[in-house]
């Protein structure tokens, strides 16, 4: 769905739901979370519906995720360094109206 306009070689860890993830240096969260096929980044509380990042300039806050445990961050305003842990904002036991 996502690709890089050029070619990069991904040269750090970060964690992603618990689950190793090579980036690249200089990616925001949210480009390391579309480069790694993850495009839902939480659900929305009203209904249930999938959520990911729109604007990636940080006005739309539709990128909202749990970084290094402090939650409701934009991922496309924060950008990956080693060792970062994301965690999405997905609740599984939603069931919807």
């Amino acid at each position: 769905m996502f690709r890089r306009l050029s070619e990069r070689e991904a040269s750090i860890t970060i964690e992603i739901d618990g689950k190793p993830v090579a980036a690249t240096p200089g990616d925001s969260v949210a480009a390391a979370l579309l480069a790694a096929g993850l495009a839902t980044f939480r659900h929305a509380p009203a209904d249930g519906a999938a959520r990911g990042p729109w604007c990636a300039m940080g006005i739309c806050f539709e990128c909202l995720v749990e970084i290094d445990g402090e939650p409701n961050r934009q991922a496309c305003m924060t950008p990956v360094h080693e060792g970062l842990r994301v965690i999405r904002c997905i609740e599984d036991t939603w069931q919807g109206p």
